[in-house]
């Protein structure tokens, strides 16, 4: 390491030096780079040769020499300048070749246009060849592409002067044939220029067309030009040399393609019957099979889009004539089939492994726009049974004749089921070649399972099943849910979370529809919890048990509500009944002492409390008794070490709520018996504690129970108009600022205190105010200046005293 500078002076002739040396390595890289830019004029005119004199090493760099002299035949200045040049002078001469043929044209006779076409025209291309000869290639491109623009002049002109009575398209698909074939001829036979060729790609792309177009073809007709020619390009574009005319066909091809592709679909959604969709479905059929043949030996990107979208057009194809036979609710079905047909291919080991990664790809996306197309109707069928929310008990007739409510919605779950059965077939598939249950794999199981679990009851509701049956399958399946959810390794990790939520769900469904009948409400809702509570006892996931714990409370949260409507018991008394499946789960806990158990049965314990409390809400009696009783199960769990401090606050809580909400009832107003109570209690709690831990702070042990009865009284006070408050809380809080004073301690010295300072200041509020009354006004700041003066002539005094009563203070605990 360089050793740190000791002083300013060494600092700055290190700075120095680096900058010294920063300045030699720039000169040493201009001077690299000046030799760079003359090798490079060097180069285009006579290949790669090191300049005259110059090393051919970087790190040999040769000192900043001239630049060499431009080599015979190059052009003046550097690439720029001579590029720039002769796209100028291209564009003067194409000015002046459309400025000619448009307002000159017309001054000569046939003669002398024809002379002057064969002239130009002539010139135009025989000058390139000339300057390829001396070696002028930028120079030959620049006329080339003027002599090009010169044979498009001249198809104008043509037209315009000799043949005007032509039609305009027929003419224009003549002249652009005419012109890709001269032009495909010209630049074959001059070999060096690079414009031709292209050029030629871009004309070809027009005559058939236009042919179309100008024989008055329809939309089919025209849709198989744009195909035919995109077959041509691809053709080119595949056998052709060359980097410019490959990349010209390939986009030739694809605008083409996409042209004919666009005409198919729009006329094979638009088709009234098979004959008329036939049509269309040809062409979609052969878009497929350009676009397969384009890409049968393309690489791997280039071929896996290919095979989607050759995949694609196969559907629609085919779909289209199959789907005008049937009801547009089935259509999906049509397509969605269709897109499963396209699976066989991956077992053909004749088409490239890419290609049919990309006509897999195409029966992906087919199945998944199937499944989003009937999301909707699917979840209005699953949603139905909510409706009986708005009249429980109303009657199993109602609900079930909900099935009936979307015409023809049977092809929804069809739909569900078929995309179920090809993703289970690819999922078997993919584990009998070897693959591990994971990623795409796991993917195609887990999805499988969840569009079986939404299909079944899709169709049960849309099938007009009947009600016992619907229900009775519905448990079937959440029974069958929850044994896949636990079965352990047999099961994809991925298909069993899938296969829990799903059995959620399914048991919502399954519990909405049971809401119709009261018979049917206890036997579903019976059977859900026995699912539950024993899906919890064999699972070995956190999850999933506490899940399954929960439900299976919230089930015999359900099961007592019912029990209440059944015995006409009314909300608030039904509450009561209510609590005893939270006094059953805390039983529980006290009993099995499991964290991983007692957390979820503590969550639906706290539920139900909640549930209960709703229902007793109209009534302040039962209100008060349900609090009650929660606050016992409150201190019930309390017992147990790890919950008893938040369970026990909980439950003293609660116990005061339901006291409050008693004397609510009795019409009690006075804040001391809500307060008073409560900070005997809490003060007896703070003296317990101080005598296990005499560290503990008094404003722990003793101010939350001093200050739940002062902090209300006070504002009592001042509204109160009689004696008995002021005299009974003045003589409290003198006893509680005595007794902080006695043992030293802090917070009842100061609560008190303070108290007892607002108690004294509102009984002589009415005295000082009229004193005030009776003073002049000019005596008021006359003695608060007073008051000032004394305060800063005794300032060092009562500062010290400040900071011995706060010493003081600070010694109490």
């Amino acid at each position: 390491m360089r050793p740190l500078p000791s002083s300013p002076a060494e600092e700055l002739a290190l700075l120095e030096r680096e900058l010294i040396w920063l300045d030699t390595r720039r000169a040493q890289l201009l001077r690299r780079r000046a030799w760079l830019k003359a090798a490079l004029r060097a180069q285009p005119a006579q290949g790669w040769q090191p300049p005259h004199g110059a090393p051919g090493g970087w790190a040999h760099a040769p000192a900043a020499r001239p630049a060499p002299a431009v080599p015979p035949g190059s052009a003046t200045g550097g690439p720029g300048a001579q590029h720039v040049l002769l796209i100028l002078g291209g564009l003067l001469l194409a000015v002046a070749a459309i400025a000619f043929t448009l307002f000159s044209w017309g001054e000569l006779g046939i003669a002398g246009r024809s002379v002057v076409l064969a002239g130009m025209t002539a010139g135009a291309l025989g000058v390139p060849v000339l300057l390829l000869r001396r070696g002028l290639g930028a120079t030959a491109e620049s006329v080339g592409a003027v002599a090009l623009l010169l044979t498009v002049l001249d198809a104008y002109a043509l037209h315009a002067a000799v043949l005007p009575e032509a039609d305009g398209a027929g003419y224009a698909a003549f002249a652009s044939g005419v012109l890709a074939a001269g032009w495909t001829a010209y630049g074959v036979g001059v070999g060096r220029l690079r414009l031709p060729l292209p050029a030629a790609v871009v004309a070809g792309q027009l005559p058939l067309v236009l042919g179309a177009w100008a024989a008055g073809g329809s939309a089919l007709v025209i849709g198989w030009a744009l195909l035919a020619t995109a077959a041509g390009s691809v053709v080119v574009a595949m056998r052709v040399p060359g980097l410019a005319v490959r990349a010209t066909a390939w986009s030739g091809a694809g605008a083409t393609w996409a042209g004919g592709l666009l005409i198919g679909l729009g006329e094979s959604v638009s088709a009234s019957g098979p004959l008329d969709a036939a049509g269309p479905g040809a062409l979609l059929l052969g878009a497929a099979a350009v676009a397969l043949t384009a890409v049968w030996r393309a690489p791997r990107e280039m071929a896996v889009t290919g095979g989607v979208v050759a995949g694609l057009a196969a559907v629609a194809g085919v779909g289209g004539v199959l789907r005008t036979e049937v009801p547009w609710s089935w259509a999906v079905v049509v397509y969605l089939v269709c897109g499963a047909a396209l699976a066989p291919v991956a077992r053909i080991a004749v088409v490239p492994r890419a290609v049919r990664g990309g006509v897999l790809g195409a029966a992906a996306g087919v199945t998944g726009v199937a499944v989003l197309a009937v999301l909707p109707s699917a979840a209005a069928g699953l949603l139905g049974p909510a409706a009986v929310l708005t009249g429980v008990w109303g009657g199993a007739r109602e609900v079930a004749a909900g099935a009936g409510a979307w015409p023809d919605a049977l092809s929804v779950p069809v739909v569900l089921l078929v995309a179920a059965v090809l993703l289970g077939a690819v999922y078997a598939s993919l584990v009998q070649e070897g693959r591990e249950p994971t990623g795409w794999t796991a993917a195609a199981g887990a999805g499988a399972v969840g569009l079986v679990s939404a299909a079944v009851p899709v169709l049960l509701m849309t099938a007009d099943v009947a009600y016992a049956a619907a229900l009775a399958v519905d448990l079937l399946l959440v029974a069958g849910l929850l044994g896949a959810a636990v079965a352990g390794r047999r099961v994809p990790e991925a298909a069993k979370v899938t296969a829990l939520w799903c059995a959620v769900a399914v048991a919502a469904h399954a519990g909405l529809l049971a809401l119709a009948a009261e018979p049917a409400t206890y036997a579903v809702f019976g059977l859900l919890l026995v699912l539950f509570a024993a899906t919890a006892a064999r699972s070995g996931e956190v999850v999933a048990r506490s899940l399954t714990l929960v439900l299976s409370v919230v089930c015999a949260l359900v099961v007592a509500s019912a029990a209440g409507a059944s015995l006409e018991l009314g909300a608030p008394r039904t509450a009561v009944l209510v609590l005893a499946v939270p006094a059953v789960v805390v039983v529980l806990g006290l009993w099995v002492r499991t964290p991983a158990v007692v957390v979820p049965l503590e969550a639906g314990a706290g539920f139900g409390a909640l549930v209960a409390l709703g229902l007793a809400v109209t009534d302040v009696a039962y209100l008060s008794l349900v609090l009650a009783l929660c606050g016992v199960l409150a201190a019930a769990t309390a017992v147990r070490p790890e919950r008893r401090p938040g369970a026990g606050y909980l439950a003293a809580g609660l116990f005061a709520l339901a006291t409050w909400v008693r004397l609510v009832s009795a019409g009690v107003t006075h804040p001391e018996a809500y307060t008073l109570p409560v900070s005997v209690i809490a003060c007896a709690v703070g003296l317990l504690r101080r005598r296990t831990d005499p560290e503990a702070s008094s404003w722990a042990a003793y101010g939350p129970g001093l200050g739940v009865t002062l902090g209300p009284s006070l504002p009592a006070l001042w509204s109160d108009p009689h004696w008995q408050r002021p005299l009974l809380l003045g003589a409290a809080a003198l006893a509680v600022t005595v007794t902080g004073a006695v043992l030293r301690l802090q917070a009842p010295l100061l609560l008190g205190g303070g108290t007892l300072a607002l108690v004294a200041l509102h009984e002589l509020a009415p005295h000082v105010a009229q004193v005030f009354d009776a003073l002049p006004r000019w005596s008021v700041p006359a003695l608060a200046g007073l008051l000032l003066l004394a305060l800063g002539a005794t300032y060092e005094q009562r500062l010290r005293d400040a900071r011995r009563l706060r010493e003081h203070l600070g010694r109490m605990r």
